[in-house]
């Protein structure tokens, strides 16, 4: 495994170095002064180098360098993931900031935290509110009760190290936010190119003991399952399940749990923390329409009508509504009329902005623009970008995803109060569009657009 790890500034002189294994020395640092740093390598090369047969891999921390030495065939993600757990515990303890003269200042901390996140090589426990609680060095540690010494094995070598016992709470909550952002890519004529939903699940949890949490969302395995058990076939109005893909989840989900039956159960961290990722494809709910009209008159005047129509419910509304409408970049003058909102010209973004406060679902609103253009004599046809839309939706989804049931199981037997917020966001939403002209040809716009 890892054979060393080394603090370098940047003039290669080594600030702490731990050596775990004997297959290396101080003097190795020497070759990855001259082949990297001298070499100006850090940015543009990867972070991995090859020397005298032991491979070096680095991060950087504004002027220091995170070695690792490795003489065997490890997994690279492996030590890369150390490293910046190894950066996460420095800013716990020294500040977000950290510095050579920080570590310097504090080489008997440093050298205590390598020790007790390394064995021979190997990572150990990386956990920062573990190392806070029994390191009894620094200026950030936690103050430590009198504990029995096989609650503290239990705490070091046990796999839940997220929550510490003693928590206690007069009422016990628990918030779950379903954060989604839309990609959408439509073409000309209105048809989608591409859609795609990616969403997140926050929860804050605030749980006295140690409860264990089962949380179910509508998923259509899970669903299916569900609808084929029941004797009756009956199926209820909310249950479509959505084919929900590449989910991630934070390390405190059962893995095995749910690679079995699709069940996610959990002992939460104490506070707030992202449960889990997913994304969906397949049957996405677009929460606007766009329908733009952009003609082209002579060679000095565009006139622009963009109508903008909301698909979701009329008890829901968006928020913060933005649609930018490019316009060509030697723009001169602009006459803008609008239906609700704010609009006007903003040369820094080249477009005409035209920004809502609150669109009601269900509405309908228009843009109707006379654009007048410089003369130019530059016969550079206008790229003709598409269309860019943000806006935030409470209370919608458009995947369809929604939170089933949340049940906390405790030993106490408590009540918990539960609350659920969904919020769908605008990730990449972009609505290419047809430019007409008086001659009733058309030119259809051509662009990249990145997803986020």
């Amino acid at each position: 495994m890892i054979s060393a790890i080394f603090l370098v500034n940047q003039k290669g002189e080594v600030v702490v170095n731990r050596l775990y294994r004997d297959d290396v020395s101080r003097s190795m640092v020497d070759t990855f002064r001259h082949k990297v740093i001298a070499s100006k390598e850090t940015g543009s090369q990867a972070p991995i180098k090859v020397i005298e047969n032991a491979t070096f891999l680095y991060i950087r921390h504004h002027h220091l360098y995170l070695v690792a030495v490795t003489r065997s065939n490890l997994n690279p993600a492996l030590v890369f993931e150390f490293l910046f757990r190894m950066v996460r515990i420095f800013k716990a303890y020294f500040g977000e900031h950290f510095d050579e003269s920080a570590v310097r200042n504090h080489f008997t901390l440093v050298y205590e935290l390598l020790d007790e996140t390394m064995d021979f090589g190997y990572p150990q426990n990386c956990a920062i509110e573990v190392l806070r609680q029994y390191i009894n060095l620094g200026t950030v540690q936690a103050e430590m009760e009198q504990q029995e010494p096989t609650v503290l094995t239990s705490q070091i070598t046990g796999q839940i190290d997220w929550r510490r016992d003693g928590i206690r709470y007069r009422k016990n909550e628990v918030y779950i936010d379903v954060l989604e952002s839309v990609n959408i890519l439509m073409s000309a004529t209105g048809n989608v190119l591409h859609s795609d939903v990616t969403g997140q699940i926050v929860m804050k949890a605030l749980l006295s003991g140690w409860p264990e949490c089962k949380f179910g969302l509508n998923d259509k395995l899970i669903m299916d399952r569900e609808a084929a058990g029941k004797a009756s076939g009956a199926v209820t109005r909310r249950s479509a399940g959505v084919e929900i893909d590449d989910c991630t989840f934070h390390r405190c989900v059962r893995l095995g749990r749910f690679d079995a039956d699709r069940t996610i159960t959990f002992i939460p961290p104490d506070g707030e923390f992202e449960l889990m990722r997913y994304r969906v494809t397949e049957n996405v709910n677009l929460p606007f329409r766009l329908i733009p009209a952009i003609q082209e008159e002579g060679r000095n005047r565009v006139a622009v009508n963009v109508k903008v129509t909301a698909n979701f419910s009329s008890k829901l509304f968006g928020q913060n509504v933005v649609i930018k409408v490019p316009v060509p970049p030697n723009t001169a003058k602009t006459h803008i009329n609008v239906s609700t909102g704010r609009a006007r010209f903003e040369p820094e973004h080249r477009a005409l902005v035209w920004r809502i406060k609150r669109f009601p679902g269900g509405c309908e609103f228009m843009i109707t623009a006379d654009v007048t253009l410089m003369p130019s004599t530059s016969n550079k046809a206008w790229s003709r970008p598409p269309i860019q839309v943000e806006f935030q939706v409470p209370m919608f989804t458009s995947s369809g995803v929604h939170v089933r049931f949340l049940r906390v199981y405790d030993k106490s037997g408590y009540q918990t109060n539960r609350w659920v917020r969904y919020i769908t966001r605008a990730g990449s939403f972009s609505v290419r569009h047809v430019v007409y002209t008086e001659t009733l040809s058309c030119t259809c716009a051509r662009s990249h657009v990145f997803l986020s």
